[in-house]
């Protein structure tokens, strides 16, 4: 049954990961580094979900807040400053402090742990800027 196995496939087989080389294609360290199948299925520990959508957590509350407080319409004028934010970026090439975003946020007058240990000029981000934009345009 032909139509039964291209339904498992199709299911179990993301078409994004295929490259333009063909679905052969071995898997690519420069870009996305080692990979581990136990890291892919549990967390290390048990906080690490819980660490991973804070800002998520955070944002929801915060609009839940705010709608009781403003109505509906303040949450959505800020997802959709959000929105607008997220899409202005720089080249992929060039490391991006998210201002506007962190400003939205009220993150631009509290110190982090990023703000101390994500010094752009020790970022491992820099590559060779023709390729990484031929790769986000989807050249490469």
């Amino acid at each position: 049954n032909s139509r039964g196995t291209s339904y498992l496939l199709k299911d179990s087989i993301p078409l994004t990961e295929f490259s333009a080389s063909g679905p052969f294609e071995g898997h690519d360290l420069l870009r996305r580094g080692f990979t581990s199948v136990k890291n892919e299925l549990l967390p290390s520990h048990p906080l690490e979900l819980s660490e991973k959508n804070f800002q998520l957590n955070q944002d929801k509350t915060n609009f839940a807040t705010l709608r009781n407080i403003q109505g509906l319409h303040a949450p959505l004028k800020l997802q959709m400053e959000f929105r607008a934010v997220k899409q202005v970026q720089r080249l992929p090439f060039l490391h991006s402090s998210n201002i506007a975003l962190d400003t939205l946020r009220g993150n631009d007058e509290c110190i982090s742990f990023e703000d101390i240990l994500n010094d752009p000029s020790q970022s491992e981000v820099m590559g060779e800027p023709h390729m990484m934009m031929e790769y986000k345009l989807g050249l490469l």
